[in-house]
């Protein structure tokens, strides 16, 4: 039997695939409504509450604190034995996630600022929440806010909850895959950024059902926010000439090297199949979906509507 099918075996496939389902209409539901308490009590603040620290930090750490109470309640319905998730993994796991974590940035994400820019020829605006404070000490509580705490929570909901349940109820493994992969994608509601999030969803979902953890995942999370803000702090946005050549020839090498070997050469965790009782999965997801759904249309919208 799976090594990941026999760790996860507390709940019947069904019922995995049930309190998985409820776990991720949790985690889409709870962040919505802290941000209209937020909102509240912005508006009570007054003008100009939103260029304050406090609400930068909360913006970005009420998700996250959401996505924790999300997984407690899973924890707490399924009986999951949740450290299971956190097992360690062998050592080149961790090798293997950071150098395709380099790959992703440095490759597909050159690919994707060019989707961006066509996009933006059609009409559409980027938008983005003002980040924290990146200057001096702050830059390493806002590592711990917007890389470590994300890192943790979202793959703990993404490659801990609904991956690993979906290989115990008896997915197979690409499709488990990808719609682990389009599930990630869709939840962070960023159009422009869909396709970039959609493979990374789906390199992060293979490097946890290949390790049988989601401490190598956790890593590659933490590497792209992390390396994203440091950039930042020291006011590097991006790469041109021969810097940006080199990143990008390395970033593709690493990638294509890592997706060949956990592709072809680590096939023990393989698994041929669809998607038994994937109804009751999405019936279950059907409420976060929605609201994942109505979220990203909206900002397309206002992308190409330029509010």
């Amino acid at each position: 039997m799976n090594e990941v099918t026999e760790t996860v075996a507390v709940l019947p496939p069904a019922d995995r695939l049930k309190e998985s389902g409820i776990t991720f209409s949790l985690a889409a539901l709870l962040p919505v409504a802290a941000s209209l308490v937020l909102s509240v009590f912005v508006a009570a603040a007054g003008e100009g509450a939103q260029n304050t620290v406090w609400y930068r930090y909360l913006a970005y750490l009420l998700p996250q604190l959401c996505f924790a109470l999300s997984a407690a309640v899973y924890f707490r319905r399924s009986r999951h034995p949740f450290p299971e998730m956190y097992k360690s993994a062998k050592w080149h796991y961790f090798l293997l996630a950071a150098l395709m974590q380099f790959g992703l940035l440095f490759s597909l994400g050159e690919l994707n600022t060019l989707f961006v820019g066509w996009l933006e020829k059609l009409g559409y605006t980027s938008s983005a929440s003002a980040l924290p404070p990146l200057e001096g000490g702050w830059l390493v509580l806002t590592l711990f806010v917007v890389a470590l705490l994300p890192a943790i929570f979202e793959e703990t909901l993404f490659r801990g909850i609904l991956a690993r349940n979906m290989l115990g109820a008896g997915w197979g493994t690409l499709v488990t895959i990808l719609v682990s992969g389009a599930m990630f994608s869709l939840f962070h509601g960023r159009p422009e950024q869909t396709i970039y999030q959609f493979l990374c969803g789906c390199c992060f979902a293979l490097v946890a059902v290949r390790s049988g953890s989601v401490l190598p995942t956790v890593l590659s999370h933490l590497l792209n926010n992390a390396l994203i803000l440091v950039l930042s702090a020291f006011g590097i946005d991006s790469f041109t000439g021969t810097p940006k050549l080199i990143l990008t020839v390395l970033g593709a090498l690493f990638l294509a090297g890592t997706l060949v070997f956990l592709i072809f050469f680590d096939k023990k965790t393989n698994r041929r199949g669809g998607a038994p009782r994937a109804g009751v999965f999405f019936l279950a997801a059907a409420v976060g979906l929605i609201v994942c759904a109505v979220q990203w249309v909206s900002m397309l919208a206002l992308g190409f509507a330029n509010v």
